[in-house]
């Protein structure tokens, strides 16, 4: 009996000497973040745009993030390529048909870190009404605080590619005319909260 006591009573101290980790949030500051894409014309040259309303936010508990959980939302309505009438276009049917998808999202289901500062971000994107799986490459630019605020910021620079027609998206147009590929980029800055 008296094992069994004392095995209870370090158990029960092992059990709650153990707390799990903290989760942090960190929220995108959109004032020092692009979130952006780019494909190719006619085959000769790259047409850029960015999305100018976004959220996203990390939420990890590890200091190195690799346990990192990311989630990121875009206004499709604000795609922006310096042309107007180039973005009423991908407005339309022909291309995001914002009436119908309003909102591009992203929800990363591992991210794996692979070397320092480096790693394999894998997540559901889901645009143009399709889900499908994507893996980005994305580098950890620093951490650090910023003077002004007080705030612990990072930031992270994030790369990767993925098919349109995936996502059958601007289907009407022939890869001679737009690159099937469509590169994606998003420079981020991150403030822990």
């Amino acid at each position: 009996m008296k094992k069994l006591v004392l095995f209870a009573a370090v158990l029960s101290t092992t059990l709650f000497a153990f707390k799990p980790a903290a989760e942090f949030i960190w929220g995108a500051d959109t004032a020092h973040s692009k979130l952006g894409f780019e494909i190719t014309h006619l085959m000769i040259s790259d047409v850029q745009g960015s999305f100018k309303k976004f959220e996203s936010k990390i939420t990890a508990s590890k200091d190195d993030f690799s346990d990192a959980v990311v989630e990121l939302s875009a206004d499709v309505n604000s795609v922006n390529t310096d042309n107007e009438k180039r973005d009423a276009h991908l407005l339309n049917a022909d291309f995001f048909d914002a009436e119908k998808y309003p909102t591009l999202t992203f929800k990363s289901t591992s991210f794996k870190k692979v070397a320092t500062n480096k790693y394999k971000v894998a997540g559901n994107l889901t645009f143009h009404g399709v889900t499908k799986p994507v893996v980005l490459d994305a580098t950890l630019r620093g951490i650090s605080n910023n003077q002004a605020t007080k705030k612990t910021i990072a930031g992270f620079k994030v790369t990767g590619t993925i098919k349109r027609s995936d996502f059958n998206f601007g289907t009407k147009y022939a890869t001679a005319m737009l690159s099937d590929e469509v590169m994606l980029n998003a420079n981020t800055e991150f403030v822990k909260k």
